[in-house]
């Protein structure tokens, strides 16, 4: 026997997808797409949101039909398109999704044997076997939780491991060879110690032989857990490759198309004052004064329940201030009596974290979200009709890029980054002179964080003032002149020019920053856009 004749077979992928097509009317979703994921793998799939990836997964899911000459293969098996519903399980696929899909009220035991119960024939269940099979599987996947415990009192970070415990629990039953585990955003809301718990069971989830399909945002998670990426922009491949030959600038230019532009607008803050918090108190706010030069951009960050993130919705008067007075230009306000209607007269803009649940109303059209502000200027003679609002949104969505341009649709049924961009349409429209942004990028793509990006930075150089509250240091290095840390309800230190950089901010934010970093100096009454109060 010669030695090519040696030479095993490679055994065929868990998952291959070739020609993969899918047209919704005029709009192409998926064009000639192909991938494939091996036994024992984690393969990133990656793109902005409307490039492809939620028409692939729903392929796979037996929820979409593609169009004819699509090729799908399990462990090297030919499958007819399209799937029929359900199918996926028996051809040993499983999807986590952002909500696990847990039922809260019963137990983790319930929970994960619920799908094996369901199809058998017992008269009666013998709740102990099944918790000890519970128990074992947990133990085999490094989770700690008990089985007996209600799944509404398990940590949030918890719920999804159970997702996947029980998904590759089921494909085990129903298949002996490898199976394939989609996680479709599976560390939303988790938390960095939850991702890292995380990352561990997708590891013995690879190491027990799975393929595993890992949809993320996130690039330092892609970046982290994942071996292969494939890259899908408007519906095509626009990249694959092994991840560990990829940094982030490549993943990123290949999911924009372009290469992006690293750093803030300028090195230096303006020299111009417009507006200066004065003695802010609150919940969560021991004490801060700062000031924002017109056309700076100013960021605030600290660690979780340091104070940072309370000081949006004081300067909005969404939240009580129990004292403090927020400049801006020559008009001053008091921060204790001070109202949302007071802070819009004033010039004051604020666009939420939350965006669904603090910054527009879901089930309301995007016209009628982005009107809401303006109402009174739309009106003709007191009367507000339905085309005056749709023609006034149209024009500020071909402006913001919001998609689909169809203002008539609730704005609940954008994704993240569109709603995003279309919040930021309805507060701009209002010519603010101080925009406040609460995690102005989270959960959106990366194309639409860039284009948040240039609206951000064109309102500054308008000569606004620009306040951002982040965690995300690497978006705070992107966008910001200056930095101000935050720790214990106050702030302790000031970073600007070159000094903005994510490993200064975390240092900073732990305490553990070098000997020359100085505190902020900013005083109430000094002139010019300083730094901080010290701490």
């Amino acid at each position: 026997m010669n030695a090519a004749a040696a030479v095993p077979a490679a055994a065929p992928p868990v998952l291959r997808l070739a020609h993969l097509g899918k047209r919704f009317g005029g709009t192409v979703a998926l064009d000639d797409v192909g991938l494939d994921v091996a036994a024992g793998e984690v393969h990133g799939l990656l793109g902005h949101n409307g490039s492809g990836k939620s028409t692939l997964i729903r392929i796979l899911a037996g929820y979409h039909a593609p169009e004819p000459g699509g090729e799908l293969e399990m462990r090297g098996r030919r499958v007819r398109l399209p799937l029929r519903p359900g199918q996926f399980r028996d051809l040993g696929m499983a999807f986590v999704h952002q909500d696990p899909a847990l039922l809260p009220a019963l137990t983790v035991t319930e929970n994960l044997r619920i799908g094996a119960l369901a199809g058998a024939a017992l008269a009666r269940i013998d709740w102990r076997a099944e918790a000890r099979a519970v128990a074992a599987l947990l133990e085999e996947f490094g989770i700690e939780a008990d089985p007996d415990a209600r799944v509404e009192r398990l940590r949030p970070w918890q719920r999804p491991l159970l997702a996947i415990v029980r998904a590759v629990d089921e494909v085990r039953r129903l298949t002996s060879a490898g199976g394939l585990l989609v996680l479709d955003e599976p560390t939303a809301g988790i938390g960095d110690a939850g991702v890292e718990r995380l990352f561990a069971v997708i590891r013995r989830v690879k190491a027990a032989g799975f393929g595993v399909l890992f949809v993320s945002h996130d690039l330092d998670e892609v970046l982290g857990i994942t071996d292969r990426v494939t890259v899908l922009r408007d519906g095509r491949v626009a990249g694959e490759g092994v991840t560990a030959t990829l940094g982030k600038d490549r993943l990123v230019e290949m999911i924009v198309g372009r290469a992006i532009l690293r750093g803030p607008p300028s090195a230096a803050p303006p020299t111009t004052p417009l507006v200066a918090v004065e003695g802010l108190r609150g919940p969560g706010v021991r004490a801060a004064a700062f000031r924002i030069g017109a056309g700076e951009i100013l960021g605030l960050t600290g660690l979780i329940g340091s104070g940072f993130a309370e000081l949006g919705a004081m300067l909005a008067g969404a939240r009580p201030a129990a004292a403090g007075a927020l400049a801006i230009g020559a008009a001053r306000h008091d921060l204790a009596g001070f109202t949302p209607a007071r802070a819009m007269a004033a010039g004051v803009a604020y666009v939420p974290a939350e965006r669904l649940r603090a910054g527009c109303i879901g089930a309301l059209t995007v016209a009628e979200n982005i009107a809401l502000p303006v109402l009174g200027t739309l009106t003709r003679a007191g009367v507000l009709t339905p085309g005056a609002l749709v023609r006034h949104a149209s024009a500020l969505c071909r402006r913001f890029d919001v998609r689909p341009p169809d203002p008539t649709l609730p704005l609940e049924s954008l994704s993240g980054g569109n709603q995003q961009k279309a919040l930021m349409a309805k507060w701009l429209q209002t010519e603010p002179k101080l925009l406040v942004l609460e995690e102005p990028t989270q959960g959106v793509d990366v194309g639409a964080r860039e284009q948040i990006f240039a609206a951000v930075r064109a309102w500054a150089e308008a000569g606004a003032a620009v306040l951002v509250l982040s965690g995300d240091h690497e978006q705070l290095a992107l966008l910001c002149q200056r930095v101000l840390i935050f720790r214990h309800g106050r702030i302790v230190a000031e970073l600007a020019g070159t000094d903005v950089t994510e490993e200064r901010m975390a240092h900073e934010c732990f305490g553990t920053g070098p000997a020359t970093s100085r505190p902020a100096t900013f005083r109430p009454s000094a002139a010019g856009p300083g730094g901080a109060e010290r701490g």
